[in-house]
């Protein structure tokens, strides 16, 4: 009963100080014009607070302590600090801006803390490519690119109303339900901790209208590092019960399916075009999603409901295909369906083509036949 009153207030505490928070942050932005200004890339033609993410911050961090309290919460500790260290090299890239190449090396900096201090080291691959266990060295290093891989990712799907705080809820909630059947009650309610404060931070960023708000690199960043590390610690921790499977890389992965998808095929199309892979473009899944339905709020509903599905089927059928065959299919299966919009639009504007060149070919015509009779 005791978990279950831990979790009630991971979600109350952290939703209501968000909720609370939010019109304050709002009201100072504007006052102080700390807000993200629309350019031609932007999905959001409107002016929008861009510091969404030092409430959902508060949120978290508050509830997690007092519903935490009665816990050894020393392992927590890096995962603190480090989310601390993001959250003030997001607030200052919003305010004042850093560059991309700074940022990079700071992530890198912040990561080696938490692999190499926190013990957030991938250790066992469980069967992907035919590895199993590996050593310190690879380990240190996947784990590096893995945590910056995932901060990065979260922080590029942030293009839509909706869209990256759905996705982190998704994920918590998931790897929440799973830790709390594990019997790794710490990050189970840490996990919902971050659920209900991007809960109340969805309700503005969605349905707001004179009070909308976005997360910002504050926001996206302390997301993508709490996700990576949850993430890791999910491939890691043997649950202390037999009825719970683990060592499921390929369930990770399905998990953070859109954005690690997402992330690799930008960049793989920005290389191919000889572009920086930081480069900003507008060939993001939700860019396309969000062309084909005119609506933000459908569109990431369509993205974050497509992920779902896919960790309800790995979930499904791991057992069946096993971790190596499980990763490659879902490999195959995410890039493909990732693929759909930018098909669909592409048809679309081909067959438009082929209809205005009807139209024109037919206005030539009923202007040539004009222009004979009145020769005649």
């Amino acid at each position: 009963m005791l978990i279950q009153l831990n979790i009630f207030l991971s979600l109350a505490i952290s939703f209501t100080i968000v909720f609370f928070a939010i019109p304050t942050i709002i009201k100072i932005s504007i006052e102080k014009k700390l807000f993200d200004v629309p350019n031609h890339r932007s999905a959001t033609k409107h002016i929008v607070p861009t510091l969404g993410g030092i409430a959902i911050y508060a949120g978290f961090r508050t509830s997690q302590i007092i519903s935490l309290d009665s816990f050894n919460t020393s392992e927590l500790k890096y995962m603190s600090l480090g989310a601390l260290c993001m959250f003030f090299i997001g607030l200052k890239d919003d305010i004042l801006g850093v560059a991309a190449k700074k940022k990079l090396l700071l992530q890198v900096l912040v990561s080696l803390y938490l692999v190499i201090l926190g013990h957030y080291r991938i250790t066992n691959l469980h069967g992907i490519l035919g590895l199993n266990e590996i050593n310190y060295a690879f380990g240190l290093i996947l784990s590096v690119i893995a945590i910056v891989g995932i901060i990065n990712a979260i922080n590029l799907i942030d293009g839509i109303d909706g869209l990256s705080s759905g996705i982190c809820i998704l994920i918590a909630m998931v790897y929440g339900i799973w830790f709390l059947n594990a019997g790794d009650q710490l990050y189970a309610i840490t996990c919902f901790c971050v659920v209900g404060s991007l809960s109340a931070f969805f309700l503005y960023n969605v349905f707001g209208n004179t009070n909308k708000i976005f997360m910002g690199d504050t926001g996206s960043l302390i997301l993508g590092t709490i996700m990576a590390i949850l993430t890791i610690h999910f491939n890691e921790f043997v649950p202390a019960t037999n009825y719970v499977a683990h060592g499921l890389p390929a369930i990770s992965f399905a998990i953070a399916i859109v954005p690690i998808v997402d992330t690799l095929r930008v960049f793989a199309i920005r290389l191919s075009q000889r572009k920086s892979p930081f480069t900003p473009d507008m060939n993001h899944i939700h860019h396309k999603v969000l062309l084909l339905t005119g609506s933000h709020l459908r569109s990431s509903l369509i993205i974050i409901g497509i992920n779902a599905l896919i960790i309800l089927f790995a979930f499904s059928f791991i057992d069946v295909l096993g971790n190596n065959n499980m990763f490659f299919l879902l490999v195959v299966l995410g890039f493909s369906l990732a693929n759909i919009p930018s098909s669909i639009l592409w048809f679309r504007n081909k067959n438009t083509a082929v209809i205005n060149e009807k139209k024109s070919i037919l206005a030539f015509s009923v202007f040539l036949r004009k222009n004979k009779g009145s020769q005649d």
